[in-house]
């Protein structure tokens, strides 16, 4: 066997990498992790949606559906959904522009079984000639799904204004219109699509697994080598995607969301010959600053925009589409072209003063100190992410290649800017007030394409740079060389450090991921958070408000790894502090300062307010299962309101409203907070004395807010009707415990992991309802609950309804049908995925945070409820279902609404309509927490 070079890895990652190619040429990266209790795989293929025949737009895609439906071996077509799901485990694929990727996680125990399945897709795909015609039909409901997504209708104008010789501009989703025809045709075709395309020189392998290498070899090779290598070499056009003619144009859209928007968009060369240095990560890093004197930031000064990010765009085999989008506000897309003139004057003061050493090894140090102290991630992405990176680095740089940054070479970096010019520059606005003549294909995207005027392109062409305009200073709140402390935890879980009227603190030392990081978690509970609809909205405002605040001061922090989060919550508010602890606590106390400050400005407020309002607003256009999932939790919660409600109240405050409202909110407050990971005890003490003090200055003590959640026992089926513009109808059925045990957890968690896979088989592939099918576990306000949910492009909401009752009427029978061998493997996969072993500290922290939440002081939740699981018999269930599930008329909340397509369908009505949201909740019995 041939030597490979060995893949270059962190210093805190424990795991393992052996490279090896089998005899068909198939590349494979086993990695063993003794740390896990679960396996994944990936297999990347280099198949995209490129690849489709012109006449067969779709075609890749449309395989990767087909892949999971049947293999000679395991010829049922729900036979490897229900193993992967019964052994604790998920999947799912993807079609992308020039790769497929298919990936799954499983329970250790059962790897051998999942990859005997899982490398048929890739020997002897069924391709059954009977589910030819139910798979297109998802390919249409997916397709369906998204005709109301802004994201994918831009994308579709930009396919149609590209050099259309160039596969970019092929359609990638396909539908029934695209995928027609008879089933033995589109089989045959199919066929053929996979025996040209799909061969094992082209795709990567990679399985992780707690495993010796040595034995994850010998299982690979058992399964993988049977692959039929065809030697296939890939070709796509040389041809450029966006000629010269295509260039110097403005492309005008109107999206269905209220934004305003702009992208400046370069055609650069393809960009894997550039990872070793990443010139175009530097030249992101300085033009989407945001520190005083950057781009945005005289933007925002001057009130033209609100957000700005830069680098981003597609890229693939012969180019990058490199991007500058900013958010406008209306000023901004009123004087479209002098924010086009300050980007390129901030370009031209990179290339004048930003081409320097110094600022370049900065960056490179981030990420080498990023590296260096790499947390580990989810087993399933880890398999995913690796499985493509295969087709991108070097072998050594499999892990390595997203964080290398060797040296500047100035020349290059020059030459990638020299290309940020008006020669080779396009622009495209997204707004509702665009001038538009075209509407795009298949998503009737309405779109204009102009040439630049000459005048514009003069003006941006010669331009000289503004005083205002500064490059970043050096950055203070870099680490230079962070370590983390050797100190051992005193105890196996967090414990109170610091408690008084008013306030408590949790510590828990890190002492299993050995990084410098720390989690830090403080909660504000005030009465005068979100009583009310108009508080509130008055709480979200001011959340933004001090995030836009400040995101100055704080940005430099954040390029060094120190990041926050400010975000509200039914009681009030919480502050997450994350990164390297070295500078956390200097971060806190700007934070701390800076919102005891509250500076806020007219103009800030004014622009903020409206970007909220939009935002609200714009809820209305997301897709029917988005909406009602946000209902059901403002349905359910006391304290939760729609987003259309906030914004009627929004509309009418004013700056001295905020202040009022600020100033209420600090009068008594509760605060609890967390802090674990790379922080002694002493230090946590010293930092809860700290907030205690401050707390004293401009607050009085208060108690925990109380969260409430409506009581649905003895409600019976309770109906709400969303009214919402779209072809599509959609449902949520929702079961409530009215205990929140662990026994309930158990119960309602075991049944949501037993019927997830079949409902799915059931609904969605069988009977073809929709593309979003699926159950959940819900848990709210403590509260167990279970969800089943479907929107659909063919059937009404009360035939969904009817479909959802059938489904679990008849669901008794099939529990009662499975093995004892096949129920404990069920509880077993069950237990696996609850006991999952916390893959970083952000993961920990997190579950520490959730337990707080819960009031599980013991944190020992998990072990409760997993006792619990080991107790319930396939008898629990069904006694379960049968009182609580079975009868049309049992207690649950049903939300929907009726798809513009299903008005002719019978109406889903009864006499327990929720019509009065508010005189229902405020009438309802709740559950005090």
């Amino acid at each position: 066997m041939p030597e490979f070079p060995a893949v270059y890895k962190s210093q805190n990652d424990h795991r393992q990498y052996q490279y090896r190619v089998l005899n068909n040429q198939l590349r494979v990266l086993l990695v063993e992790d003794m740390q896990s209790n679960q396996a994944a795989a990936s297999m990347a293929v280099s198949v995209g949606h490129f690849d489709d025949p012109v006449e067969r737009p779709g075609m890749a895609h449309f395989l990767e559906h087909m892949l999971f439906l049947g293999t000679e071996k395991y010829p049922d077509s729900g036979e490897y959904h229900a193993y992967i799901n019964q052994h604790g485990g998920s999947n799912n694929a993807w079609t992308g522009t020039e790769q497929t990727n298919f990936f799954y996680s499983i329970n250790a125990e059962s790897l051998e079984g999942s990859l005997d399945r899982f490398s048929q897709f890739f020997i002897a795909p069924k391709f059954d000639l009977e589910l030819v015609d139910r798979e297109r039909q998802a390919i249409e409901s997916e397709f369906s799904l998204k005709l109301k997504d802004d994201i994918r209708r831009v994308y579709q104008v930009q396919k149609e204004t590209v050099n259309p010789k160039h596969p970019f501009s092929k359609f990638s989703v396909g539908n029934q219109t695209t995928l027609a025809g008879k089933q033995a045709d589109i089989r045959d075709e199919l066929l053929a699509f996979y025996q040209q395309h799909y061969s094992a020189n082209i795709m990567t392998l990679c399985v992780v697994a707690p495993r010796p290498i040595a034995e994850l070899d010998t299982i690979v090779k058992k399964y993988f080598s049977n692959i039929i290598n065809r030697n296939v070499s890939k070709h796509y056009p040389q041809e450029a995607m966006i000629t010269k003619d295509q260039r110097q144009k403005h492309i005008q859209i109107v999206p269905l969301k209220d934004q305003k928007r702009v992208s400046i968009c370069f055609s650069l060369p393809e960009i894997d010959q550039f990872y070793k240095r990443k010139p175009l990560t530097f030249i992101s890093h300085l033009l989407g600053n945001e520190s005083p004197g950057s781009l945005l930031s005289y933007l925002k000064v001057q009130g033209l925009a609100n957000n700005l990010s830069a680098g981003g765009g597609v890229n693939g085999y012969n180019f990058k589409d490199y991007s500058i989008s900013i958010q406008l506000t209306d000023k901004g897309f009123a004087e479209l072209d002098e924010v086009v003139t300050c980007v390129f004057e901030y370009i031209e003061l990179i290339k004048l003063r930003g081409v320097q050493a110094w600022r370049y090894q900065e960056r490179a140090n981030l990420l080498d100190t990023a590296f260096r102290f790499q947390e580990q991630i989810k087993t399933l992405d880890l398999a995913s992410h690796l499985s493509i990176n295969m087709h991108h680095y070097d072998i050594e740089d499999i892990i390595y290649g997203d964080y290398r940054m060797d040296e500047m070479l100035e020349d290059e970096t020059i030459q990638l800017l020299s290309m940020m010019s008006t020669t080779n520059m396009r622009l495209l606005t997204v707004a509702k007030e665009s001038q538009v003549d075209t509407q795009a294909k298949w998503y009737d995207t309405p779109y204009q394409v102009r040439s630049l005027q000459p005048q514009q392109i003069a003006k941006w062409s010669s331009v000289t740079v503004r005083d205002s305009l500064q490059l970043p200073e050096r950055n203070p709140f870099i680490v230079a060389n962070p370590q983390a402390r050797a100190d051992k935890s005193d105890t196996p879980v967090p414990t109170i450090v610091a408690e008084g009227e008013g306030y408590r603190i949790w510590h828990k030392k890190d002492d299993e991921f050995n990084v410098p990081k720390g989690h830090l978690y403080l909660s504000l509970d005030s009465d005068q958070a979100s009583s009310t609809p108009k508080q509130a909205a008055l709480t979200r405002l001011y959340v933004e408000m001090l995030i836009d605040y400040l995101t100055e001061p704080t940005y430099q922090a954040e390029v060094a790894g120190l990041n926050y989060n400010i975000y509200p919550h039914q009681g009030g508010i919480t502050l997450h502090l994350t990164g390297f602890t070295g500078n956390q606590e200097k971060l806190l106390t700007l934070i701390i300062n800076k919102a005891r400050e509250r500076n806020f400005t007219e103009q800030r407020f004014n622009m903020i307010k409206n970007q909220i309002l939009r935002s609200w607003n714009n809820v209305a256009q997301a897709k029917p299962i988005s909406q009602l999932f946000t209902s059901l939790t403002v349905s359910l919660q006391k304290r939760s309101f729609e987003p259309a409600r906030m914004a009627e109240e929004l509309t009418l405050l004013t700056l001295d409203d905020l202040h009022n409202h600020v100033s209420a909110f600090y009068k008594k407050v509760y605060l609890e907070g967390l802090v674990y990971g790379d922080w002694l005890v002493e230090e946590a003490q010293q930092l809860g004395k700290r907030l205690q003090h401050l707390l004293s200055l401009v607050t009085k003590p208060s108690a925990e807010s109380s969260r409430e959640l409506i009581n649905l026992d003895k409600r019976g089926s309770l109906l709400r009707e969303k009214a919402i513009s779209h072809q599509d109808s959609a449902i949520i059925v929702y079961y409530q415990s009215r205990m929140a045990t662990p026994e309930r957890v158990a119960l309602f968690s075991l049944l949501n992991h037993t019927m997830s896979s079949t409902f799915f088989h059931e609904l969605r592939t069988k009977q073809q309802l929709g593309y979003m099918v699926g159950t959940g576990y819900l848990p709210l306000n403590r509260h167990p609950g279970m969800i089943f949910y479907v929107q659909s492009p063919t059937t009404g909401p009360r035939q969904l309804l009817e479909a959802i009752d059938e489904f679990i009427a008849d669901f008794n029978y099939a529990v009662m049908q499975i093995t004892n061998e096949q129920w404990e493997s069920t509880k077993q996969g069950m237990i696996s995925q609850i006991m999952e072993h916390d893959t970083n500290l952000k993961t920990r922290s997190q579950r520490y945070w959730v337990s707080l939440g819960n009031r599980d002081y013991g944190f020992n939740q998990r072990e409760m409820v997993v006792a619990e699981v080991e107790k319930l018999t396939r008898a629990h269930l069904i006694k379960f279902m049968v009182a609580h599930m079975r009868s049309r008329d049992c207690d649950r909340l049903v939300l929907f609404n009726s798809g513009e397509q299903h008005r002719s369908q019978t109406s889903l009505r009864s006499d327990n309509m929720i019509v009065d949201l508010k005189t229902f909740k405020h009438q309802a019995d709740k559950f005090q927490f």
